[in-house]
């Protein structure tokens, strides 16, 4: 094989990541397993897409080696083959953020309080956390906060805020963060919060850039059961969906006899 072929070949080895990548929703997929391992049945419900179609790319993900997977009963688990496939997500979004126009807008779009970003890095953040001087709280859910999460933060899914804001203190900043740049959850746990009297600001980094950045990261243990929190949504939908089909019959039994 001459130098040309062999060249040629390399290349084409490379573009097989940057083919796998070529989807936004693989690139969505990648993101949520930044934050732990999840069964198909939660990735699908977090990709709001069906569970064939999320499959097919994990397919193409696996095929990249970008993923690997497991087995657990009648469920599949999926996660990142390394820290590294998370580095390349922070990495190429880093650099479509500081290249595309149209992404810089689409991001101040989404964010519903640019002006309450926090203003300090992510040294001082934690300073001042084991200081006690701020209380950082992980919005995600409870399964990706035991996989990793920020030095000093405290789980508090945005779910469960509402019910919990009895936890945090008045008198101390409450600086929140979820999945990343991306992630709209910090940002309506903020509104919640300031609408409650509370001082807060979020960070834009998730646990996907604090690694990037070499960062220390802290697990839960022990960590939640993917497949555990899958049956978990898997109840919660079958019960709305009971509820909603329950309502449709009573509105029907109610309706005027022709």
């Amino acid at each position: 094989m001459d130098s040309r072929s062999i060249k040629d070949l390399l290349y084409e080895q490379v573009s097989r990541i940057g083919k796998a990548v070529s989807s936004p929703k693989r690139l969505e997929l990648i993101e949520l397993l930044s934050q732990g391992e999840k069964t198909v049945e939660t990735l699908a419900r977090q990709l709001s897409a069906d569970v064939k179609l999320t499959s097919a790319h994990l397919r193409t993900l696996k095929e990249a080696r970008l993923v690997v997977f497991r087995r657990e009963g009648p469920y599949v688990i999926y996660r990142l083959a390394g820290d590294d496939v998370a580095g390349l997500w922070v990495n190429l979004r880093q650099v479509a953020e500081a290249n595309l126009a149209e992404l810089q807008v689409a991001v101040q779009r989404m964010v519903a309080h640019p002006d309450k970003l926090s203003r300090i890095g992510c040294a001082e953040l934690m300073a001042k956390a084991r200081r006690q001087e701020v209380v950082v709280v992980d919005v995600r859910p409870a399964e990706e906060f035991d996989a990793a999460h920020l030095p000093f933060a405290r789980s508090m899914p945005l779910a469960e805020i509402r019910k919990r804001l009895s936890e945090l203190p008045k008198d101390l900043e409450i600086v929140a963060y979820c999945r990343g740049p991306f992630c709209l959850m910090s940002d309506e746990a903020l509104t919640l919060l300031r609408k409650h009297g509370y001082r807060a600001s979020k960070i834009r980094e998730g646990v996907s850039e604090w690694q990037a950045a070499g960062l220390p990261l802290e697990q839960a243990a022990p960590g939640r059961s993917p497949v555990k929190e899958a049956v978990a949504a898997s109840k919660q939908q079958r019960s709305r969906n009971g509820g909603a089909t329950r309502r449709l019959e009573s509105a029907a039994n109610h309706m005027p006899k022709s």
